[in-house]
């Protein structure tokens, strides 16, 4: 291992090393006894690290022999993973001590899996995809079913493991499919295989399957089915967790596999990407609908909202994938904000998560519950929050791409989804008389549901700089 390949994978080795430590250290000292300090602990290490690679200079590097990619493109999508994860620890550690779950393999088991997602996204070969997505994969299985004196998080667990197998074995048949007829993993040597167009049946059939087995961890339709019982079954930190981290980094991975590995089959892909978008914008927000639980709801809208970040891919170009970039930094930043609000959510000392509870919670809460009307809004993609925009540049980029169609099929989408965002927010302002629903918010939980607010009101006139960065990234991927 030469420097340049230590210095493109450094920070993932210092997260190993850390996770490492955090669980020998747990098992030498009373092991859950330490699940307070670990937990915080660990969200500072991924807090530090997202800082290190987000504002330290850093050049592009091409390490192991091109099985690993250091550039723009990774960053981006790294720290955006990292903060995602930290802020879902900070949030979630008073629900874990109220329910007494509160044990120390919880953050070390998201440190393992957010390595894996830092391997996805920096990905250059084949058989490096599947590496990250292993170690993503394994640890998640532990996270859903962490309640063990829980059926049902048991056999959300169960089921994850189940399906999550399947579309791993899918994958991996995709993927030999590529080195048969290619003759190579390496994403490079794949991309002058098939340049000018020349794709041979069995690489296009191979790049299918490949997008298979990643569309079942992006929970687009129709590989979308373990989704809202897992959500559901999970703890909610958990759930909280699976809503944001691992949806960037499978995403930036489906952008990186499609870009660098079949750039030159750009016309085939587009196809199979756009139509698993149309069908995850329709029924995430057509199933969503029914759903009477806050928990499912959101898994439904993620199924949504990952059919619209595709819009952005589908497009083909760098515009398209700056966007869908910019839509899942914002995705990240109001899922974490709502996860805040249900995880505060009780009745008589109980954990509740169904979306009756919240009648008439203005009353009681007038605060929050604006935060969490502006949070609903940007959801639903209505001006002006930030939402908004995030979908409008994301339909934009189809237009400019000659896809017109999908981004009317995108607007239809996304009148429909947003009836069960006003849904919630016509409960809280204008519902029935009924039990008091409780709010017992942690300092985390209260600066994460406010600050996500504000930021989707003061990011239309600023993006944070988020939007420079993400130009970059897309340049970087799209030549």
């Amino acid at each position: 291992m030469t420097s340049v390949d230590l210095s493109a994978v450094l920070p993932e080795v210092v997260l190993a090393l850390y996770a490492m430590a955090a669980l020998l250290l747990a098992v030498y000292t009373g092991k859950d006894r330490m699940s307070g300090f670990i937990t915080w602990v660990t969200v500072a290490v991924l807090v530090a690290i997202a800082a290190w690679i987000g504002l330290a200079p850093h050049e592009d590097l091409n390490a192991f022999g091109g099985m690993i990619q250091a550039d723009a493109f990774t960053r981006f999508a790294k720290v955006t993973v990292l903060l995602g994860a930290a802020s879902v620890l900070a949030i979630g550690y008073g629900w874990m001590q109220r329910q007494n779950i509160n044990r120390f393999e919880y953050p070390v088991l998201v440190a393992l899996s957010v390595i894996g997602m830092m391997v996805m996204v920096s990905a250059g070969d084949l058989m490096t995809l599947y590496m990250g997505l292993e170690l993503q994969s394994l640890a998640l299985y532990v996270l859903a079913s962490l309640r063990r004196d829980s059926v049902v998080s048991t056999e959300a667990g169960l089921k994850y493991f189940v399906l999550g197998s399947l579309s791993s074995g899918i994958l991996l048949y995709g993927a030999s499919l590529v080195y048969g007829f290619a003759g190579t993993t390496s994403f490079s040597g794949i991309l002058s295989t098939i340049e000018g167009g020349h794709v041979t049946v069995g690489v296009l059939f191979g790049l299918v399957f490949i997008l298979v087995g990643l569309g079942f961890k992006v929970s687009a339709v129709p590989f979308h089915m373990w989704t809202p019982d897992v959500y559901e079954g999970s703890p909610t930190p958990v759930t909280a967790f699976f809503a944001t981290a691992p949806k960037v980094a499978a995403i930036a991975l489906i952008a990186r596999v499609t870009n660098d590995a079949f750039g030159g089959a750009r016309a085939d892909w587009t196809q199979v990407i756009a139509a698993l978008s149309v069908l995850s914008m329709f029924l995430g927000a057509v199933a969503g609908i029914a759903q009477r639980d806050l928990k499912r709801l959101m898994a439904y809208s993620s199924i949504s909202h990952m059919g619209f970040a595709l819009v952005g891919l589908a497009a083909g170009t760098a515009v398209g994938v700056q966007a869908m970039l910019i839509y899942m930094a914002i995705y990240v930043t109001m899922n974490v904000g709502t996860f805040a609000f249900i995880l505060s959510m009780e009745r008589d000392g109980k954990a509740v998560s169904d979306i009756p509870s919240l009648h008439l919670y203005a009353r009681a809460e007038p605060l929050k519950a604006l935060a969490m009307l502006v949070l609903l809004f940007s959801l639903a993609g209505l001006p002006p929050m930030l939402g908004f925009f995030a979908k409008f540049a994301v339909l934009k980029a189809a237009v400019d791409a000659q896809m017109g169609w999908l981004a009317v099929l995108g607007v239809i989408a996304s009148v429909i989804g947003a009836f069960y965002y006003l849904r919630i927010v016509y409960y809280m302002y204008f519902g029935q008389e009924g039990a008091v629903l409780t709010t017992r918010m942690t300092a985390p939980q209260w600066l994460m549901l406010v600050g996500s607010a504000v930021v989707m009101v003061l990011g239309v006139v600023n993006l944070f700089g988020i939007e420079g960065a993400a130009t970059a990234a897309a340049e970087v991927l799209v030549r």
